[in-house]
């Protein structure tokens, strides 16, 4: 059932509780329009809840492949999914490479991909992930822990320029210069190490007004680093168009974001993808030979509803777009 997952010898054996409540659960699978013989990908599969509710649907010819690259996730997702057997692959891998995975298993087209771009509840409440500024723990913030590179690295290494780059755009802090230039100045003392550290430095470098009136100070900043660590928006930008091309005829894509850079992204290649023809507003006819891929079925995002909001207060952000291959 599990591929990629093996081999982890200093692993507990029990599974870990990778807490994570599915946002946008029944809108997201049912905007698949799943069939029981279809192949279906979930792209991000943590906790495995959008799998469940897709196989739950599947007959007996149908087929899921689910790809995360937290391991913690894969071990979760596979117990949560054993019930299927057969029905059930699981790469431990990023979604990047979707297209490479699929064709190790002999998989050229699927009926339907989900992504949820959140990051889950086990994540967040996991200290030692280093994922969250209300615990204190050492800067981490890897998706995937066979990375190298941490939040650490990013935040003792980048010049000042560079930190600032991060901040304002990926955090879109309006204090991301004074925020850059407090890091550099504490870290010359001795190393950041901890998001304890790390929030203390962006506390003082935000006006105390401002910290009494906004949100917590350093919930941009943790999500510019992390962004940056883990590539995401990149990652997201240079793989929309391939996950696209992967759907047969009539499949969807069913992409959930969490914030305003991600929808961006999504909703322009939606965009893109429906229209590209890049002929002037003036011409007659199309002449470029740009060919449609499909059609958005999500005019506007569909959005948590007010019971889900109640459940799950991490869903309050998030937005479900939805593509049709042609």
């Amino acid at each position: 059932m599990t591929e990629g997952s093996r081999g982890e010898g200093s692993q507990k054996e029990e599974i870990m509780a990778f807490e994570h409540i599915s946002v946008l659960l029944y809108e997201t699978v049912d905007g698949l329009n799943v069939k029981p013989d279809g192949i279906y990908v979930d792209a991000t599969l943590g906790g495995g809840g959008h799998a469940y509710e897709v196989c739950s649907r599947l007959g007996s010819q149908g087929r899921l492949i689910g790809i995360d690259q937290d391991a913690d996730a894969i071990r979760a997702a596979g117990k949560r999914l054993e019930c299927f057997g057969e029905k059930v692959t699981i790469v431990r891998s990023n979604y990047c490479d979707m297209k490479q995975q699929l064709q190790k298993l002999g998989i050229d087209k699927v009926d339907g991909i989900t992504v949820d771009l959140g990051v889950s509840s086990y994540q967040l409440d996991t200290a030692e992930r280093g994922f969250s500024y209300r615990v204190d723990a050492p800067l981490d913030m890897r998706m995937d822990q066979r990375q190298k590179m941490t939040a650490r690295d990013i935040i003792n290494d980048y010049s000042e320029s560079e930190l600032y780059r991060v901040i304002r755009d990926y955090g879109e802090d309006r204090f991301a210069k004074n925020i850059a230039k407090h890091i550099v100045a504490e870290r010359k003392k001795a190393p950041i190490e901890t998001t304890g550290q790390l929030n203390e430095i962006i506390s003082h470098a935000i006006p105390m007004k401002v910290r009494k009136t906004s949100g917590h100070p350093s919930k941009r900043t943790f999500q510019a680093i992390r962004i940056e660590l883990n590539h995401e928006l990149d990652v997201l930008r240079d793989t929309l168009d391939d996950m696209i091309e992967l759907l047969n005829p009539g499949g969807r894509l069913c992409i959930i974001t969490f914030h305003s850079l991600e929808d961006r992204i999504v909703k322009s290649s939606f965009r893109k993808n429906e229209n590209p023809c890049t002929c002037p507003s003036h011409f007659p006819v199309c002449v470029c030979g740009n060919v449609s891929k499909g059609k958005v079925i999500t005019r506007k995002p569909i959005l948590p509803s007010e019971e889900e909001l109640e459940v799950n207060s991490r869903s309050k952000s998030a937005k479900l777009r939805i593509f049709e291959r042609a």
